[in-house]
């Protein structure tokens, strides 16, 4: 990979090693519990990652743990073995029971996958899942993958890709009238060079999902049927009888949107009957549904809907399934009230055990585990810390609430609707901090208190940095992410500035030393703050900026936002307006570009399919040509997140020297 890093010695304390040192403690991405002979005591199995920076690779290894009930009704922890690496695991699931394992691994020899079940004696099961030929890749990730477990734990069911044949390679005799040999498959001529849809950004390699069950005592594998044509299964489980098949549903007809990060195309819960083939639809018909679970007992499907179309992420109703149960109304229960403030994550629940992990942003994360009381009596609850993390030395932070002023002569709730950001900064000084403001891409997402390594790095560098959570952001009720629609480019950017300026007033923070990093709508919204505010901003690093929408509209694979955006409808056989196309184009940065003053960093991936690396090339021509000071990081294998170990650490490293280039180097207190 061509990286963009200044080469020589970096001095210690530099952006480099701060990162390095921060990016060493690790994510836990997976739990799951099993009980001993008693119930009393048990065993917490968990999987965690972190950079291996010198091995440019992500490192996996896995942790156990004893709990013990006390006759108080709390749990004593202790370490059960050491930590050890995971090698070529691509997923894992453990049986109903807890007794039987489930391990989806590449063989590193063939690139084969092999899926195994391993027990208390070894491995009972293994199956050469490539050699079998039944299905394309097996999908590990994204919105269609799952590995689930019979009741009776006697199958396994997870999604792959639809086997096609290969692509017949030019031989000798491909040329007019010579002679082909008579197995040649007739039916694929023609074929090779055919466009296959896939779903988009992230998911460039997913086209045709099918759902595949191995039945491990007869040792079979089967491509599940019934499964109507215009529809791509994913998320699946097992009904309760192990007779049938629940499943999420996405139409792809007439043709695929973009899915990653987009919670709102048409999709429904499903039900395949294995006996008949007979798939029904459970959910809405037209909604978009995600994320079916079962009730431990069985009886209640749970599953999450919302509307379709508008915002590509929005507020999300939780159902149940009335063909099948009787409900009664639910209540809602914050099981960490009272606790400091941070990010928590639920890995699982099993029988009355939680385990989570928490963090924030000065804080990696910790792993905890508690008893949940009957109903009514859920507080206080009282979590133990399995794994602590200490705090990191030289971050300390807080929220900040903004209110927009009112405005025009009838305001609307939107229009005054406090909104929050995240404000990080180095330990007291006398000296002010520089700024580095900070609003999120999206842009329906947020930015929640969770720990972040490149942030809390700045940081130690000496900077402060502000994380704007501008209206339209996640979390703040739907009124607040309807609110952004048709008015992008003007609201948000509002609203950060309006965020900066009461940081800077109510902060010790240097007015006269600020900068932007942002990416994709983030970096949208850094562009036009740079075109308004000339002066105000001393540096700017961007990453997948978006910078022209009208020529989004050929060359993303969510089309469709370009129209919701500003309010405009969207169909699948729409084309743009040219009128349409003018307001596009004048909220667009590009139209702005002449006022920018500010030296900009630009990062993006060449396979990109979210935002397209030319509105950076476009961008970085014409700010060359006005003679900002301008530079261009171009990652031949960068997705539009830009992740990756080498990648993460690349970008980092050259946005933060950009920084301290051009706002000069901050004051330390030696904290970092």
């Amino acid at each position: 990979m061509a990286s963009g890093t200044e080469r020589g010695t970096e001095a210690a304390g530099g952006p480099a090693a701060c990162y390095r040192e921060l990016s060493r403690f690790p994510a836990i991405t997976r739990a799951a519990l099993r009980a001993t002979a008693g119930g009393q005591t048990f065993l917490l199995y968990t999987e965690c990652s972190r950079p291996d920076l010198p091995r440019r690779r992500l490192l996996h290894f896995s942790r156990h743990y004893s709990l013990r009930r006390t006759d108080s009704g709390g749990l004593t922890v202790s370490r059960a073995a050491l930590s050890a690496e995971i090698h070529n695991q691509l997923l894992s699931q453990d049986s109903p029971t807890g007794q039987h394992r489930a391990v989806l691994s590449r063989c590193p020899q063939q690139g084969h996958e092999l899926l195994e079940v391993w027990g208390s004696t070894g491995r009972s099961h293994s199956v050469d899942l490539t050699a079998l030929g039944k299905h394309g890749e097996v999908y590990t990730e994204g919105p269609f993958a799952c590995l689930a477990w019979s009741r009776s734990e006697t199958r396994l069911l997870y999604v792959a890709e639809k086997s096609r044949p290969k692509p017949r390679l030019p031989c000798p005799w491909d040329v007019p009238g010579a002679a082909r040999p008579v197995e040649e498959d007739e039916d694929e001529e023609g074929e090779q060079f055919v466009y296959r849809e896939d779903w988009g950004e992230a998911l460039s390699t997913r086209s045709v999902p099918v759902l595949c069950a191995l039945d491990l005592e007869g040792s079979s594998l089967s491509v599940l049927e019934g499964i109507p044509e215009h529809l791509s299964p994913g998320q699946a489980l097992w009904s309760p009888d192990d007779c049938g098949v629940v499943f999420v549903g996405w139409w792809h007809e007439p043709f695929r949107l973009g899915l990653s990060a987009c919670s709102n195309r048409r999709s429904g819960i499903f039900h395949l009957d294995l006996a008949s083939g007979c798939c029904e639809l459970l959910s809405a018909e037209h909604s978009a549904a995600c994320s079916p679970r079962l009730s431990p007992d069985g009886r209640h499907l749970l599953y999450l809907e919302g509307g379709l179309g508008g915002p590509h992420r929005q507020c999300l109703q939780l159902r149940m399934d009335l063909l099948l149960v009787d409900t009664e109304a639910a209540t809602v229960t914050n099981l960490t009230a009272g606790l400091p403030e941070g990010c928590w994550e639920l890995l699982t629940l099993q029988w009355d055990l939680l385990v989570a992990t928490c963090s924030a942003p000065h804080r990696p994360p910790s792993l905890v585990v508690a008893v949940l009381p009957p109903a009514g009596r859920e507080l206080p609850l009282r979590w133990v810390l399995v794994e602590d993390t200490p705090t990191v030395p030289g971050v300390t932070w807080k929220t900040l609430t903004v209110r927009p002023p009112c405005s025009g002569q009838s305001p609307t709730v939107h229009s005054t609707q406090a909104f929050e950001a995240l404000l990080l900064s180095p330990p007291d000084s006398t000296v002010p901090h520089p700024l580095v403001v900070c609003p999120h891409g999206g842009p329906h997402a947020v930015f929640d208190a969770r720990w972040r390594p490149s942030m809390a790095a700045l940081c130690q560098l000496g900077f402060a940095v502000l994380l704007v959570n501008y209206r339209g952001s996640l979390g703040f009720g739907q009124a607040s992410i309807s609110s952004l629609l048709s008015r992008v480019g003007e609201q948000d950017v509002a609203d950060t500035q309006l965020a900066v300026e009461q940081a800077l007033r109510s902060e010790p923070l240097d007015p006269h030393r600020l900068a932007l990093l942002a990416g994709s709508h983030g970096a949208f919204i850094a562009l036009h703050l740079l075109a308004r505010e000339p002066e105000r901003y001393q540096a700017c690093a961007l990453r997948s900026p978006v910078s022209n929408l009208p020529a989004l509209l050929g060359t993303s694979d969510i089309p469709d936002w370009r129209y919701a955006s500003l309010g405009l409808p969207y169909s699948f056989e729409r084309v743009p307006h040219a009128e349409e196309v003018a307001t596009m184009l004048l909220r667009s940065p590009i139209a702005q570009a002449a006022q920018v003053r500010t030296p900009v960093l630009l990062c993006v991936g060449a396979r990109d399919r979210r935002v397209s690396p030319t509105q950076a090339l476009e961008l970085y021509r014409v700010l060359r040509a006005r003679g900002v000071p301008a530079r261009l990081l171009w990652y031949p294998e960068g997705g539009h997140a830009l992740a990756g170990v080498e990648t993460e650490a690349d970008v980092f490293a050259n946005c933060a020297r950009w920084l301290l280039r051009h706002l000069g180097q901050p004051q330390q207190d030696g904290t970092g």
